[in-house]
């Protein structure tokens, strides 16, 4: 068995779903709408074949962002080597996201640094 897909509510669906095409490659499906409750959703793969779901819905309240609690920590992209790691941070940090944690070898033996999503979801980027 494998994961089909993960899904995650965004304040705005479009400024996320540029998020993900434009740092980690993703491709949209056609926006889903359902008029009846307001959720709207874009399917987003990625070139590994994974799926993220994100969605929007009016009114959703907001629980702010904890540095750590029980249930969903972070979503993990590969980003092929150490070199692509920086990069990536470098560019994330220079157009205003979040840096949590810079590059480094962690003590499991991952490089990875940790980043802000447009809602500040944290994002790992690992080599």
């Amino acid at each position: 068995m494998k994961i089909n897909h993960i899904a995650v509510y965004v304040k705005d669906l479009e400024q996320s779903r540029a998020f993900y095409e434009k740092y980690f490659g993703a491709t949209a499906n056609n926006q889903y709408h359902n008029p009846k409750t307001g959720l709207r959703t874009y399917f987003l793969t990625f070139e590994c074949g994974g799926r993220l779901e994100i969605m929007s819905k009016p009114e959703l309240p907001e629980v702010g962002i904890i540095s750590e609690y029980l249930g969903y920590t972070h979503l993990a992209f590969s980003a092929g080597s150490n070199e692509a790691v920086d990069n990536l941070t470098e560019l994330m940090r220079s157009d205003g996201y979040t840096v949590f944690s810079e590059p480094r070898t962690t003590g499991d033996g991952y490089y990875e640094s940790c980043v802000s999503d447009p809602d500040g979801n944290r994002i790992e980027i690992v080599a």
